[in-house]
């Protein structure tokens, strides 16, 4: 059920605009890695950095990850 819920988001991720925001399941699903390895990856800078929409909710561009996924070729975080 967990893979489901992951990459329902994923279906119209290519007809999003770039100003929208993805919330971190898409963003782990994007790249095919644990929660753990999202935030490592933005430590890393291999993923772009979120932004706090609200103190419980963080987003990330979907035009930076769409140019950082192509940089990266999308081979994990």
């Amino acid at each position: 059920m967990q893979q489901l819920i992951a990459t329902e988001p994923l279906k119209n991720f290519d007809q999003l605009p770039n100003t929208a925001n993805v919330r971190h399941p898409v963003v782990q699903a994007l790249y095919a890695c644990s929660s753990a390895s999202v935030w490592r990856g933005v430590n890393a800078g291999r993923i772009p950095k979120p932004r706090k929409l609200s103190p419980r909710t963080t987003c990330w561009n979907v035009g930076e990850l769409r140019a950082a996924l192509a940089i990266t070729g999308n081979q994990g975080a």
